[in-house]
């Protein structure tokens, strides 16, 4: 009997779930849908033992056959570019949604008391800091850490090294060419295990924090989520309508990874799924392989619009008045000091965090948050996956490197 597709399977595993956790809450002796958590946390280590090599390998051959210098730097320009281009705008939004509809004075929350330990790292982030961050003191370690930017970094030196030697340099494309194929037949076994992992992580979510913190936390979701959509559907759409890309078809297309990211509420996740899908789509290969690794480290979208959301609600719960100019220092901050964010646990609250000290705001506040980050990170996450595939598609259309036809499909490859 053929099994129902990737898409399917995973939608299965979020109701079977919800289903689970909501009947085995954590409050209960025995067995608990948090028993469950260890399926999710198993899938995810199999996609971080897959991204390193992946990145790797796709990066070298796509850098390595561009040629020269000069193309990898004029797409590497066009590439930051349009990421801060995109972060800018997702900031802006998350300003605009939090500002109109207000919802740290709306909801008159319980405020934590002061001291409350909220277990993120305060310290504040420097431009130095974030500067050192970006270079691997060894490629190794960079692997085994998952540190994203540091291999994409070494992968760039790697990649103009390979092709700059000529002929020599072709062995060494033909095996990593290899390599990634092997890699993504890898992930074609590990997405197998996707619906499983799924519905560990939503069992263990729910069993946790129960269905009635959305009836709690209701309009503070309902304004993020607001804002996730306006930024998924007109910002993006927008942004694709100008470049001539068909954009609908393009969620068409990546609607199984954007669901296993959301699911899983970690944008890395579907990595794997997303170069299939963008290749399927009509991107470059060559592109792809360039752009989307960038994208995870500089073009988080999702994330980027929860900062300037979630550090003016703090301040509005605390009642705490941010001026125009404030707020626009607050994001210029944010778009600063939130590139290579990728890999760090809890990446968007440490950020937070660092940012609510320059501004003096009670780190105490981030309390406020931490029950429904696990909600709010679907979303954000999600986000992160389309935002990552416009960008992907952009630079495919300026370079003339995009399919006119985009090859038709109803489900990516596992």
């Amino acid at each position: 009997m053929k099994l129902p597709n990737l898409t399917t399977r995973i939608f299965l595993g979020l109701v079977i779930g919800i289903a689970i956790g909501y009947f085995f809450p954590a409050t209960t002796s025995g067995f608990s849908g948090t028993d469950l958590n260890i399926l999710s946390k198993v899938f995810l280590r199999l996609i971080k033992m897959i991204i390193g090599p992946l990145v790797f390998a796709t990066l070298v051959v796509g850098i390595a056959k561009l040629g020269d210098f000069k193309v990898v730097g004029r797409i590497g320009l066009k590439t930051l570019g349009y990421f801060y281009f995109a972060t800018i705008l997702s900031l802006l939004v998350g300003l605009l949604v939090v500002n109109i509809m207000r919802p740290g004075e709306v909801m008159q929350l319980k405020l934590p008391a002061k001291g409350t330990d909220v277990g993120i790292e305060t310290t504040k982030l420097s431009f130095e800091t974030f500067i050192t961050h970006i270079f691997p003191t060894s490629f190794a370690e960079s692997l085994a850490n998952n540190e994203i930017l540091q291999i994409v970094v070494f992968s760039i030196f790697f990649g103009i090294a390979v092709g700059s030697i000529g002929p020599k340099g072709k062995v060494m494309i033909t095996a990593l060419d290899a390599l990634s194929h092997v890699m993504f037949k890898v992930t074609s076994y590990v997405m197998g295990f996707a619906p499983f992992g799924v519905l560990g992580a939503i069992a263990a979510v729910v069993a946790q924090q129960g269905l009635s913190i959305l009836a709690g936390y209701a309009y503070l979701i309902l304004c993020f989520f607001v804002g996730l959509f306006f930024f998924l559907f007109v910002v993006l759409w927008v942004i694709c309508l100008v470049a001539g890309i068909p954009y609908f078809k393009l969620l068409a297309v990546i609607k199984t990874p954007a669901l296993l990211s959301f699911s899983t509420a970690s944008s890395e996740a579907s990595f794997p799924q997303t170069i299939e899908a963008l290749r399927k789509f009509g991107c470059s290969e060559r592109i792809i392989s360039f752009v989307l690794p960038l994208g995870y480290s500089f073009n988080l979208d999702g994330s980027m619009l929860y900062m300037t959301f979630a550090t003016a609600f703090i301040a509005q719960a605390y009642g705490i008045h941010l001026s125009i100019e404030q707020q626009i220092a607050m994001m210029l901050t944010l778009m600063i000091t939130s590139k290579g964010i990728a890999g760090v646990p809890r990446a968007s609250l440490v950020v937070i965090a660092g940012t609510m000290s320059m501004f003096n705001l009670p780190i105490e506040g981030l309390a406020l948050l931490l029950g429904i980050d696990q909600i709010l990170d679907m979303g954000r996450s999600a986000t992160s996956v389309a935002g990552n595939a416009v960008a992907t598609c952009v630079i495919s259309k300026w370079e003339g490197e995009f399919m006119t036809q985009p090859i038709e499909t109803d489900e990516v490859a596992v």
